[in-house]
């Protein structure tokens, strides 16, 4: 397993840093920053603060995704599937939480919202051109692979 720093600033001095849940988890939680229950209603998003920014090294960027039990138990999971922190950020990081269910849910006071994956990155360079290589797939898409 490879390890880096990331330097991890708190805004606020109520702020839970992440934490891995276990020795090998690949995601670290993050914790809701509020003192009080956040309410969130069927098909709503709410922004929920950590009240933690980071300084992700270059070539690395921080993907938040959900959280599981967050997502089967309750059915909130972030609203964009995947957040992407750059390595440039230095803002608060917040999750958008989405409610999928049909009933209004809470979030507990420093509760485990989302998880933290810090990972590499290719940055491609975009070349304009009138061909494409031929594969066997070609155009095929949405659910093509595998049928006859």
């Amino acid at each position: 397993m490879q390890t880096t720093t990331v330097r991890i600033k708190k805004l606020d001095p109520r702020a839970k840093m992440p934490n891995y849940g276990s020795e090998t988890a690949a995601g670290a939680d993050l914790y809701a920053l509020s003192d009080e229950v956040l309410r969130i209603g069927a098909g709503e998003t709410v922004v929920v603060r950590t009240g933690l920014a980071a300084e992700i090294p270059e070539g690395l960027a921080g993907f938040i995704y959900a959280r599981s039990g967050l997502a089967t138990k309750k059915g909130l999971a972030p609203a964009n599937k995947v957040g992407v922190i750059d390595s440039d950020y230095r803002g608060e990081i917040r999750i958008a939480l989405y409610n999928h269910s049909a009933t209004e849910q809470t979030v507990e006071p420093y509760e485990r919202v989302a998880q933290l994956v810090i990972a590499p990155y290719v940055a491609a360079r975009f070349e304009e051109t009138d061909e494409l290589s031929e594969t066997v797939r070609g155009e095929g898409g949405f659910g093509s692979t595998g049928t006859k």
